[in-house]
């Protein structure tokens, strides 16, 4: 892996309370490395760190990534109850869900209005919501 890559991925855990294990940082070298946001499954970049030579575990690799969510470095979005994906841009926007791919992508923010959402329950707040744009061929 190359020195900017790791070194990008340190900067990135050391914005986080999170401590930077050799795993982790491993991980997030693979995930922001190049700059670049990406939107990963645990099984995705599983698959990234043992291209790359990293000795790491599917769950070890679960784990880290529900570990950078808690931390705010990153953000889960869940496609149809059951698959999860990994976001590292935390910002609110949308997704495009590439059904024929299995793969999420952002959607351009700016052509998104959301007029008005019902309110919440009584005893209950908001605490997000989720935008995901299923697409298919025709």
């Amino acid at each position: 892996m190359q020195k900017q890559a790791i070194d990008r991925g340190q900067e990135w855990l050391g914005t986080s309370e999170l401590r930077p294990t050799r795993q982790r940082v491993a991980l997030a070298a693979l995930l922001v490395g190049d700059g670049k946001d990406r939107h990963v499954t645990a099984e995705g970049l599983f698959d990234l760190a043992r291209g790359a030579g990293e000795s790491v575990s599917l769950a070890t690799v679960y784990n880290t990534l529900k570990a950078f969510c808690e931390a705010g470095l990153m953000q889960e979005v869940t496609v149809d109850g059951s698959k999860s994906y990994f976001d590292t841009n935390t910002h609110d926007h949308p997704h495009f869900y590439w059904e024929d791919d299995s793969r999420l992508s952002d959607a351009p923010s700016e052509q998104l209005e959301i007029v008005r959402i019902p309110e919440a329950p009584e005893g209950m707040e908001i605490a997000s919501v989720d935008v995901v744009i299923r697409l298919r061929k025709k």
